[in-house]
């Protein structure tokens, strides 16, 4: 299995390449006006049929910055912007996804914020609008 480290908004993978994706409490720590171009890119990176499983925290066009000290190094920001499940699928819609499945899971305890889970798939064939 093959690991690759960088930006998601240029993936390392070739046009159709893979089978899927996993975004696993990831997206939610790109400013909103970055979704477009990552989702376009994960659409971009997935062959014809692949998955993708989305997972992240949501709100209400919530941005939160704190800082996090990491073992004896300086301490790093870390920002999580949270929109509202129908913003997100929406965005993955306009990068020609359709949307198979989606879930809400309420807050577990002691956390604040609800997380949806969203699997989607590249179609097989483009569809004429």
């Amino acid at each position: 299995m093959r690991f690759d480290v960088g930006p998601m908004s240029t993936l390392a993978a070739g046009d159709g390449e893979l089978g899927g994706i996993l975004a696993f409490y990831s997206t939610h720590h790109l400013p909103p006006a970055e979704l477009p171009q990552v989702y376009g890119e994960f659409y971009r990176v997935l062959a014809p049929g692949g998955r993708l499983l989305l997972v992240t925290r949501v709100g209400e066009e919530e941005h939160q910055r704190r800082t996090y000290g990491c073992g004896d190094g300086d301490p790093a920001p870390f920002d999580s912007y949270r929109l509202p499940a129908d913003r997100i699928a929406g965005l993955l819609e306009r990068a020609g996804f359709a949307i198979t499945a989606q879930t809400l899971q309420a807050p577990e305890e002691g956390a604040k914020r609800p997380v949806v889970s969203f699997l989607a798939r590249r179609p097989t064939t483009v569809e004429a609008p």
